[in-house]
């Protein structure tokens, strides 16, 4: 059984929260438009499907090198289509079948099985939190505070690793769920083989390795491991409404990750449209700057990562000599700033 750890431990936030908005602005802010979704989701298709026609046909690394990071991050990003799908902000009313089917549309490029994304996803958001019931926590966090171990996350040997941790969870799962999470599993693994068959068979190995193996085994795993970092790796344990990492926006990032960058917002306001994420920062920022909350950007989780080798879920300005930043400082520069190099215990 789980502990629902999030609503036990935020009770006094959502009331803030509450009050942080005006009405006429949640109701603009939960405001779902089926029409944009779905242009973004044929955009993606779009991307995906001229990326591998080019790396098929083309060759030259100049061409090629980067493109294999626009198709690995597309692939990526949809996981963040489905989350979308797990949280119903696709359409204004619920649409159960048309739901269904996008789940397992966006669920086969990203070879995961959508049942098993929304049950894991949902108790990530319940048990938010929690050491042992948050899955993403508990199963998938490193355990090793080791540099050369969080670089695997980066490697082809992410899906090794996930996939355990997506195991031992969905084992305690009813018997009738794991059954269609195994169905589902097999339909995406199936569909990327047949996939890197036909390209391999059709255009040869060379383009097989550009097309498929790099973008899929070696830049997907750069980019879930990068987006993960900033959502929950720099917190405050002591303060839910810091459970999150509050990372500044910017177009570059906002466009790469399709807005789950904001994954602090989105835990603050789940039913909120991707698309919508960035205005609802904006409007949070003197609620940021009240609770004197930290920015982050990508370039500063790297830093803290892997170069002072800090551990996940835990609080990176500790140890630092540096002046704490105020949220409401738009000109604050956002990152670690001191050399110190002392490493963090590690922390579940």
């Amino acid at each position: 059984m789980k502990s629902h750890h999030y609503s036990q431990h935020s009770a006094a936030l959502r009331g803030e929260l509450a009050q942080a908005l005006t009405p006429q602005q949640l109701r603009a802010f939960h405001a779902k438009d089926g029409a944009r979704h779905l242009l973004i989701a044929v955009r993606q298709f779009a991307i995906l499907g001229m990326t591998t026609w080019a790396l098929i046909t083309i060759a030259n690394p100049a061409i090629w090198i980067p493109l294999v990071f626009v198709q690995g991050f597309t692939v990526f990003n949809f996981t963040v289509l489905l989350h979308e799908v797990v949280h119903h902000t696709i359409f204004a009313r619920r649409r159960a079948a048309a739901e269904r089917a996008l789940g397992w549309l966006y669920a086969v490029p990203s070879g995961i099985s959508a049942s098993q994304f929304t049950r894991w996803h949902l108790d990530h958001h319940a048990e938010l939190g929690s050491d042992e019931d948050d899955p993403k926590r508990h199963h998938l966090s490193p355990k090793t505070n080791a540099r050369w171990f969080k670089l695997l996350y980066c490697s082809p040997a992410l899906f090794p690793i996930y996939f355990r941790a997506a195991r031992r969870e969905s084992a305690t799962y009813p018997a009738d769920l794991q059954r269609r999470i195994a169905f589902e599993r097999k339909v995406s693994i199936a569909a990327h083989l047949t996939v890197l068959a036909l390209i391999a068979t059709l255009a040869g190995g060379a383009a097989a390795l550009r097309a498929y193996v790099i973008p899929v085994f070696f830049v997907f795993p750069i980019a879930f491991t990068l987006n993960r970092l900033g959502q929950h790796y720099d917190i405050d344990p002591t303060d839910p409404a810091k459970w999150g990492t509050l990372m500044r926006g910017h177009w570059f990032w906002d466009l790469a990750f399709l807005n789950s960058n904001y994954h602090l917002e989105h835990h603050y306001f789940a039913g909120v449209p991707f698309y919508r994420l960035p205005d609802l920062q904006r409007a949070l920022a003197p609620f940021y700057a009240q609770h004197r909350m930290r920015w982050q950007n990508y370039s500063g989780l790297i830093y803290g990562w892997l170069v002072e080798n800090r551990a996940p879920h835990t609080d990176w300005s500790r140890g630092r000599a540096d002046e704490v930043h105020d949220a409401g400082s738009a000109a604050a520069h956002v990152g670690p700033v001191d050399l110190a190099r002392s490493n963090s215990r590690n922390s579940r």
